[in-house]
C-alpha cells in the first residue's frame, strides 16, 4: 500500500534543519565591536559636550596672555605659546606646592586605606546591630557635603569654643596657625569623608572570600593581622588597587577642605595645594593664563593616573 501524498509544507517540514536554508552565520567582529559603542554613544555625547569644550578653553587660555585687562577688553589678547609654562616651571613656589600636594595626597591615601580596611575587617567581626550602626554612621560621613564637613571640623577644633582642645587640655591652641597642624587637621577631615568608600568596597570583597579559607587560617593559629596580610590582602589585591588609585585621584585634587579650613591656603600660602594655587593665580591675582597652565598640568597628571587605573581595571577583568 503506497504512502499518502504529502503537501509541499510537509515535505519542507520533514527535511533536516540544515537543508531548509542557509545556516545562520555568527555576527561579524565589526558588529560585536560597534554595538557597545552604540549603547555608550548618548553618554559620550553628553560628556563630550560638558568636558571637551572647557578643556579646550583651558588649554587655549594657558597659551595666551590673559589677565583682567583682557577680560574687560581693555587690551588685546596676545599669543604667548609655552611662555606661561616656562614661567610656571621656573617658579620655585610651584614646585614647593607640587611637592606639598604629592605628600599631602599620599598621606591622605595611606590613612584612608588604613582606616577603611581596619573598619571593613571590624564589620565582619561584630553583630548585626553594631554593624548597621557603623555602616549608617560611615555613609552619613560620606554623604556630608565637603563645605559642611569642613565647617564642622573647624568648630570641633576651634581655639576658643572647640571641645577637642578642652578634652586634650590644649587651651587656646590654634590648629590652623601652624603649617603641619593645619595640614593634619585637613587630613583628618579628608579621611573622615573618604574612608566609607574604602570600607564598603573592601567589606564587600571580604564577604566574597570563602569562609573555609578564613577558618583554616584561624585553625592554623594565625592572628587577625597575619590573616589580613597573608590571606585577605592577596585575594583582595584587585579591589585594593582600584580603591587606591581612586583615592589618589580624589585626594590629589582636594580643594574645598583646604580652602575652607585654612582660609584660602593658610598664612602666607603655607598650606597651598595645586588646586587652591591655581585658584589663587587665576582669580585672586587675575593671572588667568597661569591658573589655566596649572590646571593643564593637573589634568595631565590625573590623566596619567586614570590611564593606569583603566589598565589595571582591564587586567583585573582578564584575571576574572
Amino acid at each position: 500500500m503506497s504512502a499518502p501524498p504529502t503537501s509541499p509544507q510537509d515535505a519542507v517540514r520533514g527535511r533536516p534543519r540544515a537543508a531548509r536554508g542557509r545556516p545562520r552565520t555568527a555576527p561579524r567582529p565589526f558588529a560585536r565591536t560597534a554595538v557597545p559603542w552604540l549603547y555608550l554613544a548618548p553618554a559620550l555625547l553628553v560628556l563630550g559636550a560638558l568636558l571637551v569644550y572647557p578643556v579646550y578653553q583651558l588649554g587655549l587660555i594657558s597659551l595666551l596672555h590673559y589677565t583682567q585687562a583682557q577680560v574687560s577688553g581693555g587690551e588685546p589678547t596676545t599669543f604667548e605659546g609655552l611662555g606661561n609654562y616656562t614661567e610656571l616651571f621656573t617658579d620655585d613656589q610651584f614646585w614647593r606646592v607640587l611637592l606639598a600636594t604629592v605628600v599631602f595626597a599620599a598621606a591622605c591615601v595611606l590613612c584612608t586605606l588604613a582606616v577603611g580596611c581596619a573598619l571593613a575587617v571590624l564589620l565582619t567581626r561584630v553583630r548585626a546591630v553594631p554593624r548597621l550602626a557603623l555602616m549608617l554612621a560611615a555613609l552619613g560621613a560620606w554623604a556630608t557635603p565637603a563645605v559642611t564637613g569642613s565647617t564642622v571640623w573647624l568648630l570641633l577644633f576651634d581655639a576658643d569654643f572647640g571641645p577637642v582642645n578642652r578634652l586634650l587640655g590644649l587651651g587656646d591652641h590654634s590648629w590652623t596657625y601652624g603649617r603641619c597642624s593645619a595640614f593634619l587637621l585637613v587630613l583628618l577631615e579628608v579621611v573622615w569623608c573618604s574612608f566609607p568608600f574604602v570600607m564598603v568596597t573592601v567589606y564587600a570583597g571580604i564577604r566574597a572570600v570563602p569562609a573555609e579559607v578564613l577558618e583554616a587560617a584561624a585553625l592554623d593559629g594565625a592572628s587577625p593581622w597575619r590573616i589580613w596580610r597573608s590571606v585577605l590582602a592577596p585575594i583582595l589585591r584587585p579591589i585594593l588597587v582600584v580603591v587606591t588609585i581612586q583615592s589618589v585621584i580624589w585626594d590629589f585634587k582636594v580643594f574645598t577642605q583646604i580652602y575652607v579650613m585654612t582660609n584660602g591656603g593658610g598664612i602666607a600660602g603655607q598650606n597651598l595645594v595645586l588646586n587652591v594655587y591655581a585658584y589663587q593665580k587665576a582669580f585672586a591675582s587675575s593671572q588667568y593664563s597661569l591658573g589655566s597652565a596649572i590646571g593643564v598640568v593637573m589634568l595631565l597628571i590625573l590623566l596619567a593616573v586614570t590611564l593606569v587605573y583603566l589598565r589595571l581595571l582591564r587586567r583585573q577583568g582578564e584575571e576574572l
